[in-house]
Formats: structure tokens, sequence, C-alpha cells
């Protein structure tokens, strides 16, 4: 996107354009901050006021983004339930929820209370909206070209509630919310790759939406480490190592993402990214070796690089008033 008008464009904004999407800019925040605060364990000499800081910007983010989509829904209520029953913008509903439960997480230790009535809001809020969605996926006909990796959004939603939930004391929600996640991203999951593979391509704009396949086993690898005591089982080792093989893959096209220009496609870089930083340095917390040590520390640099790079596109973009306006 050039030429991107002054702050003036701001002067009217048209609520009709605000986009549901924005709120993936919150879950890569808030992944980041996991991770920060994960690296502060990991390595005793990082300030663990980063991890803070992050957590920080990602609440006044989403009040931002939440409030202008609020007004949205107040005075565009059409065009937000056209968003709603958008065959892929639908699925974005639940970043939401999703943003919620990870607020609820990232404030636990600091506002126990407060954190559990977010964190239920926002599971409950994901559960709702994630039935809605599987009703749709089983009771409509979508055609194969409208199967993208956005459809693991609702699922990623169903696997975050035990990362809060288990210290909770909510541990029967959380494993309820866990094997709903888990067995529609096994369902997902060869449907989502038979579609690419024998389909027509994925345009090279939708591109950075492959990354999404991290999110699954990244986070199902931490949540499960919350359900089964912190034990580095099977279970385990298989969600880290796919969550690699996955990311091997996607590094073996990098050329191709490097082409594709900044758009409110490239927040599925963020989130996913983040999050297979955060299961690797647990994994390494856990397992520790030479090799694991670099690997969580490369992927806590590159997290750390993506989500700042496209954090800043995506301020810039709204300052300039390009979220008010049509798509190109």
């Amino acid at each position: 996107m050039n030429g991107l008008p002054g702050p003036a464009a701001l002067a009217s904004p048209d609520l009709r354009h605000f986009p549901l999407p924005l709120f993936a800019s919150v879950m890569g925040l808030m992944g980041l901050s996991f991770a920060w605060r994960r690296a502060a364990i990991v390595f005793p000499d990082l300030p663990a006021v980063i991890g803070e800081a992050i957590l920080a910007l990602a609440v006044v983010w989403f009040l931002v983004v939440a409030g202008l989509y609020a007004a949205k829904a107040a005075t565009r209520w059409p065009d937000v339930l056209a968003e709603a029953r958008h065959p892929a913008r639908a699925n974005f509903l639940t970043a939401i929820s999703i943003a919620v439960m990870l607020i609820g997480t990232g404030l636990l230790p600091h506002a126990p209370r407060f954190a559990e009535a977010v964190w239920l809001a926002g599971v409950a809020g994901n559960v709702a909206l994630a039935v809605v969605i599987i009703r749709r996926w089983i009771l409509e006909r979508f055609e194969p070209a409208q199967v993208t990796p956005a459809w693991f959004i609702p699922v990623v939603g169903n696997v975050v509630p035990p990362l809060a939930g288990v210290e909770l004391g909510y541990v029967e929600l959380s494993w309820f919310c866990f094997a709903g996640g888990l067995g529609f991203w096994l369902v997902l999951f060869p449907l989502t790759m038979g579609r690419l593979f024998t389909g027509d391509p994925l345009p090279p704009g939708l591109s950075p939406m492959l990354f999404i396949f991290l999110a699954p086993p990244s986070v199902g690898f931490l949540s499960w480490l919350e359900l089964n005591g912190g034990v580095l089982d099977a279970a385990a080792n298989f969600l880290f190592h796919l969550a690699l093989f996955i990311a091997l893959c996607l590094a073996a096209m990098a050329p191709r993402f490097l082409r594709v220009p900044w758009s409110l496609i490239s927040l599925a870089y963020t989130f996913p990214l983040a999050a297979l930083a955060a299961a690797a340095l647990r994994y390494h917390q856990m397992a520790g070796s030479r090799v694991t040590l670099v690997l969580a520390a490369g992927l806590l640099m590159l997290a750390s690089a993506v989500v700042a790079a496209v954090f800043a596109g995506t301020v810039r973009r709204f300052v300039a008033g390009a979220f008010f306006r049509p798509e190109p």
C-alpha cells in the first residue's frame, strides 16, 4: 500500500471499513509477551519488564481496536453482520475472544480476580462462537477454494484456555476446550492440506496465512504441559516437533513470503511465530541442550522482529486512516 495519506484522513473515519481481522494484531502482541515472559525465566539476565511492557501495549491496543469495532457495531450493524456471514472473515470473530483469553492469561500474575473474569468471558465467547462457526461448516456448503488456514482460528481458540485455566482451577473446562480444539484440528489439518495439494494454488497475497499452521501444535504443546503437570511426554514431544517441522517447511518458502507486500493478511505471521518461540523456550527449559538453546533464542529474535515490523506497519496504516477506507 503506497502513498498513504496523513493523519488528516482520520478526521471523518468511515467505520464501515474498520477490519475485523485487526484483532489478530492483539494476539500477536500477547503471544510475544508470553514468549518474553518465558525468556526472562529461561535466561535470568534478561529483564522481565520487556514481556510486561509488551503486555501493557497489547492491552492498550486491544482497547483501541475493540472500542472502534464496538462503535462500528453500534452504528454499522449490517456491515458487522456481513463480516459475520463472510466465509473467511467470520473465522476472525474468534480472534476477539482469543485476544480476551490471552489478555486474561497475561494479567493473571498482576490481578488474579480481574484476570479470571476476563478469561472466563473470553472462554465463554470463544466456545459460543466456535459452536456457531462449526455448525455453519456442517450445514452450509463451501467451495474448496473457500477452505483456507483461516479456518484454524476458531480451533486455536479452543486450545488456549488451559494456559490459565489449570492455574485458576478450571481443569475440567480446560480439558473440554482443549479436546474440542484438538479434535477439530485433527479434522481441519488434512482437509486444509488436501485443498492446498489438489485445489487451485493459494493466491500469493494470502501466503502469510500458511503460518497459521504453526499455531495449533505450538499452543497445543504449551497447553498440554499445563494439563499433564509439566511432563515432557510423547504427546508433548509430538506437538512441539510437528510445529518445528511445519516451520522448516515454511522456511523453505521464505522467498515467496518476502515478495508479499504488507496487508492485513500479514498479521497471520505474528501470533503463530510468537507461539512457536514461546514453545521453544519452554522446551529448552525442560530439555536443555545447546541445540535447544540456539533454537529458542533464534526463534525469539525472529518472532520479535516479525511482530515488531508487522505491528509498526499496522500502526502506520491506522494513523494514516487506511483502515477506514475500502481495501484496495
